[in-house]
């Protein structure tokens, strides 16, 4: 895995959270209450060591998805944060809200059993950019109010 720190946070800006320790067991997620939780076909995450660990803006809501495990999210923007077993040492953010969410390749995949049928064959689907699909004019005028990767 890719040396820390790593930084990460929600799409509004209202939670930002750091990375210092070991990055544990990055990976993608197909069961079927990780589709719910992302409203996706998986969901990736990677772990650390809560000690290794800080929220450095404002803190999720969470939301206990069972008896076994909770989740965290931004309560303003729905921003899908953290993933945590209740009875262990180990915190998951959700890959996608790093900052930098290229640096950490997922290295396992789990709730198989959940797998869409056609999910290997999305790497062969015809693509496209954002900037291909939306005319340049319209490009220029949007105002996004995404906040920014990084403080």
């Amino acid at each position: 895995m890719t040396d820390a720190p790593h930084t990460g946070g929600c799409q509004c800006g209202a939670i930002r959270y750091k990375i210092s320790g070991e990055l544990l067991d990055s990976h993608i997620c197909h069961c079927r209450m990780c589709q719910k939780a992302f409203g996706s076909f998986f969901a990736p995450f990677v772990g650390t060591k809560p000690d290794g660990f800080e929220w450095t803006r404002g803190k999720p809501a969470i939301y206990k998805s069972s008896t076994y495990a909770e989740r965290g999210f931004c309560p303003s923007c729905g921003t899908p944060l953290t993933y945590r077993v209740i009875e262990r040492d180990k915190i998951s953010v959700s890959t996608g809200s790093l900052d930098e969410p290229e640096r950490v390749r997922p290295g396992r995949q789990y709730g198989v059993e959940g797998r869409m049928p056609w999910f290997h064959e999305l790497a062969d689907l015809p693509g496209t950019c954002t900037e291909d699909d939306i005319p340049s004019e319209t490009m220029a005028a949007i105002k996004s109010n995404q906040h920014p990767d990084h403080d």
